[in-house]
């Protein structure tokens, strides 16, 4: 009873399965909003609409990413300190007073300026950074170093697949089920409900790791514990780092103190993949509206769904991969699979090509939580908190800067090829991958560093010993 009581898997699915409600309802009220004004040409109708929709979500977005500035490290620290709930519990009441916004606005008509109101107050709750970190954190908190990485990834697929049924029902229910001739009503409502159940099961029913003495000991069933698997671990013939080197031979990582090179390394590589993969998923949300796809909202739904698909192909590719590759091998493996899927995408004409892209994406989102993995290997538990937090703002600043300017580019090349942008991102997604290559080459050489240390120690010891017995 208590050990489920500190999964954190029912409130990342409840949430998500509200935010794929919440994102499909703005975006078709946004065009719907946008299709009932009037322009100045009928031929340039479809264009106008695709850039009156992009202006919304730069300005939106830009609000959105900003405003988590002046909250999300001070609730991290909060959190870390007095419990980690509270980097949960905050940001979901900020969702769901925020989102509510969105049901008076189809209800009552009101402009649609207010939901850059909605923006600012979900930011300043501390929005998906300080939420987010605070999962990882949680996660990272009740896992152990061998398995974190499966751990986390394990974490990432409940959110995948909470947000493919959420996406896939969306659709269906936008156009299903009405509230009077008003669409989106029961599909905020259900969006609602489901952000009430979070904040409630966070609350009452969620209770930290640490409150939990011993869980990770040796349960009813004689299974082993946490610890007695790291020790297994550390003298297997196939540790994450030998995997990585190919060297079954080689110490384990855990012994090797990481570089500088390492951390900045690892964040710029996070940085630079996050702003390719946000941008392009901003991108293709407003690119599947226009022709020469026209998707109507089933089909966005489907094209949602089929996104969250990747969740669960990423993590049968950790599983299986993990058994050959270290974690730097896992993210590189990530990397390659998003740039090669989103070259594809540029050139996408018709809609069995979408999702051929997409299949090629399959493990595009094994980079961020093995990134994550890595780096709360070499902090303190009572830090997760505090890491996560600073990367996800590192993030959240430059993927909302670089939003901005990848939307206008989207708008200046609508004309002559609309999926310049892709290429732009894939070859964003090829360069996050130098930084991993440069520390996974430090890792080497501080292994190599260390081994020789150890040599050399080992030998004058056993030098003494022989002159003493002289």
């Amino acid at each position: 009873m208590f050990i489920k009581r500190f999964w954190i898997e029912p409130v990342v699915a409840g949430a998500q399965v509200a935010s794929s409600f919440y994102d499909t309802s703005l975006l078709l009220v946004v065009k719907n909003h946008y299709n009932q004004s009037t322009f100045s040409s009928n031929i340039s109708n479809d264009d106008e609409v695709q850039k009156a929709i992009s202006n919304f979500y730069i300005r939106y977005n830009v609000i959105m990413g900003v405003t988590p500035l002046f909250s999300a490290y001070i609730l991290a620290r909060i959190g870390d300190r007095r419990g980690i709930k509270i980097t949960i519990c905050i940001p979901l009441i900020g969702y769901l007073i925020s989102r509510l916004l969105l049901l008076f606005v189809i209800l009552w008509e009101w402009p649609l300026e207010v939901m850059f109101g909605s923006a600012a107050l979900n930011g300043l709750t501390g929005w998906f950074t300080t939420y987010w970190a605070g999962v990882m954190a949680w996660a990272s908190q009740e896992s152990c170093d061998s398995r974190r990485s499966l751990r986390l990834i394990i974490t990432e697929l409940v959110y995948g697949m909470a947000g493919f049924v959420g996406s896939l029902a969306s659709g269906h229910i936008f156009i299903s089920l009405t509230f009077g001739n008003r669409q989106g009503v029961i599909l905020v409502s259900c969006s609602l409900a489901c952000y009430v159940f979070c904040v409630f099961y966070s609350i009452f029913v969620l209770k930290t790791p640490d409150s939990i003495e011993n869980h990770f000991q040796e349960d009813k069933n004689g299974s082993k514990s946490c610890a007695e698997n790291d020790s297994h671990s550390v003298n297997s013939d196939c540790t994450e780092q030998t995997r990585l080197l190919g060297n079954p031979t080689a110490t384990d990582e855990k012994d090797v103190t990481p570089s500088n090179v390492i951390l900045v390394t690892m964040f710029t590589s996070a940085i630079l993949f996050s702003v390719a993969s946000i941008g392009s998923d901003d991108v293709i949300n407003i690119f599947v509206l226009k022709n020469p796809l026209s998707w109507g909202p089933v089909e966005v739904g489907y094209g949602n769904a089929a996104a969250y698909v990747n969740y669960i192909t990423s993590f049968l590719g950790v599983y299986v991969f993990s058994k050959c590759f270290g974690d730097f091998g896992l993210i590189v493996i990530g990397m390659l699979s998003f740039s090669a899927g989103i070259l594809i995408m540029a050139f996408v004409q018709w809609t069995y090509l979408y999702y051929i892209a997409r299949a090629v994406m399959m493990f595009s989102l094994i980079p961020l939580p093995t990134i994550r993995s890595r780096l709360s290997k070499h902090v303190q538990g009572s830090s997760y908190g505090q890491v996560f937090t600073i990367l996800q703002l590192g993030i959240g600043i430059v993927v909302v800067s670089a939003s901005a300017g990848f939307n206008k580019l989207y708008q200046s090349t609508l004309d002559w090829y609309s999926g310049f942008c892709f290429i732009v991102f894939s070859v964003i997604g090829f360069l996050s991958i130098i930084p991993i290559i440069i520390a996974a080459c430090n890792q080497i050489s501080a292994i190599q560093n260390r081994n020789t240390i150890n040599e050399e120690t080992v030998y004058g010891t056993r030098n003494r010993s022989f002159a003493d017995i002289e």
